[in-house]
């Protein structure tokens, strides 16, 4: 038996539920971002241990997302979230259109939620700023929903924020 037969096969995330639309026609309405995680929650939420809590905690995630893309996206081009499931976590791949120098903030700031100081720059942003910036909500999603956050850049001028979410673990 050679080692690939060995090793257990790596179970996959399988899809669940997409959407697409145009970033000028998301942007248009801020309201966007709560109205498809709300709809997006509750389509993927309904066979899980507790569906109610599951979509709560769903939706949150998944609305600080699209308010990042909010904050950081270019009207040109489209929009689009993706949902995987493997198991007890839940991955959400969310595409959006952004300029150059955006490319490089989302760049350092999820690398920033992988350093080993995230807890207290979490912290440190809560207690001195305002409001809350996309940085300090890349790094509430690794720190309080204990997320998996990486990024791919397309082709330019899209970048792919990925989240893994195990919400189905999260102890509230």
């Amino acid at each position: 038996m050679n080692a690939a037969q060995r090793q257990p096969a790596e179970a996959k995330f399988e899809p669940l539920l997409q959407f697409e639309m145009e970033m000028g026609t998301f942007l248009s309405d801020w309201h966007h971002c709560d109205q498809l995680s709300n709809f997006m929650a509750r389509m993927i939420s309904h066979n899980r241990t507790d569906p109610v809590r599951h979509s709560n905690f769903f939706s949150s995630a998944l609305n600080e997302l699209l308010e990042v893309s909010f904050r950081g996206g270019s009207p040109e081009g489209r929009i689009g979230c993706l949902v995987f499931r493997q198991g007890p976590k839940e991955r959400v791949k969310l595409s959006f259109p952004c300029s150059p120098t955006q490319r490089r903030f989302f760049r350092e700031a999820v690398a920033r939620t992988h350093k080993g100081d995230a807890y207290a720059r979490y912290l440190d942003a809560i207690s001195t700023d305002l409001a809350p910036s996309r940085e300090i909500v890349l790094l509430d999603l690794a720190i309080n929903f204990d997320a998996e956050i990486s990024l791919e850049e397309d082709d330019p001028p899209s970048i792919s924020i990925i989240v893994d979410l195990p919400l189905e673990g999260i102890v509230s």
